[in-house]
Formats: C-alpha cells, sequence, structure tokens
C-alpha cells in the first residue's frame, strides 16, 4: 500500500486486517459512522471530492480542519470516540508503510470527562414506571404490555446496555428455578452472566408465551431467535427500543426525571445506583455492568457513599441554616 492509494480501499483494508479481532456489530457500526463524520470534512479540507481522497490526503493540516468542523456539532464523548477510530487506522496505515507517520498525533483531542451517573430522579420513580407498563398504559397502534414489561424490567434489574438487550437471544435466560441468569454479550465480545431473580424470569417467560400466541400458534420461538422482537415479530431495533423507553417514561408521567441526554442508560444507572445504595462494592458493580475498569464503576460508589453524605452534613454553615429554620440536626452529627 502506497499514499497514491485511494482511501475507500485502505479503509477496506483496514477493516480486513480488523477481522480477527471479532469486533461486535455494534463497534464496527460505530467504526463506520465515524469514519462516515470525518470523510466528507476532510474532504472540504484539502479541496477534494471525498471519492477521489489518497492515503496522502491524510494530513494533519486536512484533519484538523475536518476534525475542528465535526467538534462544532458534537459532544466531547462522541469527538473522542471519533479520534480513536481515526488514530487507530492511520496506526493501521503507518504499520502497512502507507504514511511516514501518524498525523492524529497532531490532532487535539478532548480530555475525557468523568461524568455522573444519570439515574432516573426520584426514589420512587422505577416503581411508577413498572406500574405504568404493566398497566398497559403505553399508548400503541398494537399494545404489548406483556413485552413491554419484560424489557423495561430486563434493562432495570439487570443493569444490561442498549446493544446488549437487542442482542439477546430466547436461549440466553439460562439455569434452574431459583438459580437463573441471563447470558451477555458485551462491549469487546466480553461474555458476562447477570443473576435472574425469578420476578424478572417469570416476566420473561409471561412475555415469550404472549409472543408464541401471536406469532407461532402457541409454538416457542427457537432457542437463537432474538428475545425481544417488534410487534411484527422482527428483531428489535436500537431506534425501536430508543422509541419505547421513550414511550414508557412518557405513558408512565416521569418523563421530567430524566436526565438530558439519558433515555435507556437511565435505567442502567438506575440499576448501578440501586444496588450500591443496598451494599454492593465497585468490584461487584464492574463485574455486574461488565466494565472493563474498575474506576467506572468506582463513579457509582462515589455517588452514593453516605460517608460523603455525613461529611457534607457536618459543614457548620449547615448547622447556622439549620438555627433559622428549626431543621433537626442529622443523625450521628453534632452541632
Amino acid at each position: 500500500m502506497v499514499e497514491a492509494t485511494p482511501l475507500t480501499q485502505a479503509l477496506a483494508a483496514y477493516e480486513v486486517a480488523r477481522l480477527p479481532r471479532k469486533d461486535s456489530p455494534h463497534t464496527v457500526a460505530a467504526r463506520r459512522r465515524d469514519v462516515a463524520g470525518v470523510l466528507p470534512r476532510l474532504a472540504v479540507a484539502v479541496g477534494s471530492p471525498a471519492d477521489d481522497l489518497l492515503v496522502a490526503d491524510l494530513t494533519v493540516r486536512g484533519l484538523r480542519g475536518a476534525f475542528a468542523d465535526f467538534a462544532g456539532t458534537h459532544a466531547r464523548s462522541s469527538i473522542a470516540r471519533c479520534w480513536s477510530t481515526w488514530n487507530g487506522w492511520c496506526d493501521f496505515l503507518v504499520a502497512e508503510e502507507a504514511l511516514p507517520g501518524n498525523p492524529m498525533a497532531g490532532v487535539a483531542r478532548p480530555r475525557p470527562a468523568r461524568s455522573a451517573p444519570k439515574p432516573l430522579r426520584g426514589e420512587d420513580t422505577p416503581e411508577v414506571l413498572l406500574a405504568a407498563v404493566a398497566a398497559g398504559a403505553r399508548p400503541a397502534r398494537q399494545p404489548w404490555p406483556e413485552r413491554d414489561l419484560a424489557l423495561i424490567a430486563t434493562l432495570l434489574v439487570s443493569g444490561i446496555r442498549s446493544a446488549e438487550l437487542t442482542g439477546l437471544r430466547v436461549g440466553d435466560l439460562v439455569g434452574t428455578p431459583g438459580d437463573e441468569r441471563l447470558h451477555v454479550l458485551g462491549k469487546g465480545n466480553a461474555e458476562r452472566s447477570v443473576p435472574v431473580e425469578p420476578a424478572l424470569a417469570d416476566l420473561i417467560r409471561a412475555y415469550g408465551r404472549s409472543r408464541s400466541a401471536r406469532f407461532s400458534g402457541g409454538r416457542p420461538p427457537r432457542l437463537d431467535a432474538p428475545l425481544f422482537v417488534d410487534t411484527a415479530g422482527r428483531p428489535l431495533t436500537r431506534n425501536q427500543l430508543q422509541h419505547l423507553v421513550r414511550s414508557c417514561y412518557r405513558s408512565a408521567g416521569i418523563h421530567d426525571r430524566v436526565h438530558r441526554g439519558s433515555l435507556v442508560h437511565a435505567l442502567r444507572h438506575t440499576f448501578a445506583t440501586r444496588v450500591v445504595a443496598s451494599g454492593a462494592s465497585a468490584v461487584e458493580v464492574m463485574r455486574l455492568l461488565g466494565h472493563q475498569s474498575l474506576t467506572t464503576s468506582q463513579q457509582y460508589v462515589d455517588a452514593g457513599a453516605q460517608e460523603l453524605r455525613s461529611a457534607a452534613a457536618g459543614n457548620a454553615s449547615y448547622a447556622a441554616l439549620r438555627q433559622l429554620t428549626g431543621d433537626p440536626p442529622p443523625r450521628g452529627a453534632g452541632c
């Protein structure tokens, strides 16, 4: 491969080189979006049609201009992920001796922001949501409360990601009654087992029976069939999942308790903060959520730490506020 190689050909070679990594479909799709998001901007920066771009056009100046434009309409996390995608591609081209050096070293990238967890607001919000979904409050042309309840409950009490839920198969609920678990394929094709209590297993089975009645004349679906499907029996897509969860929030009247920019992920964060409140350690949270780093899991422990609340409550300024309002001091705090 040389600098005169078309970028489309270089990208195809990079995709082939990554095949042994067995990237998940979600990872592949995200990588392609990252390339597609910057490629036309690079074409503008170097003054060439996108289809005519060559490996030689991967210059520091061109990529700086492309990423500067990309940054104007994308969040910090999206820019950082996109930078990593292009950096990996350019590393590959350097290894192939198509580039003398990686130009991404000269392109700025945002520092990773340590964002706080964004669970649903309100102590009783999960219960309100489940009750509304169970009652069939979500308006739909073809109502399917059994499916909706099983789906929302799975997200809420297992903490799995959107892509992990849409990737579940019927046979991924395994184990004997009372000792069941979900077999989950996470990021980087990492596998894990999430414990499932009888209450959730019963909901999933009830949904399965309603599904069989709808589509199979009572026959159960194949074990390798997608677990969650739409009202036509097709695998549930990411966009359909987002729409379903959003409409469940609205029909339950809790849409104002969801942090901006957090939709399905709010249920994952709610799961994590609740298991921490029940005494789970950062290591247990990491294993349940499928995190690669303990630092990520520690965020939930930090957010829910009672020690921090007690320390804040001991602030002398709070003592003055309590005197003004007549509120009693918190238990265990001296004034």
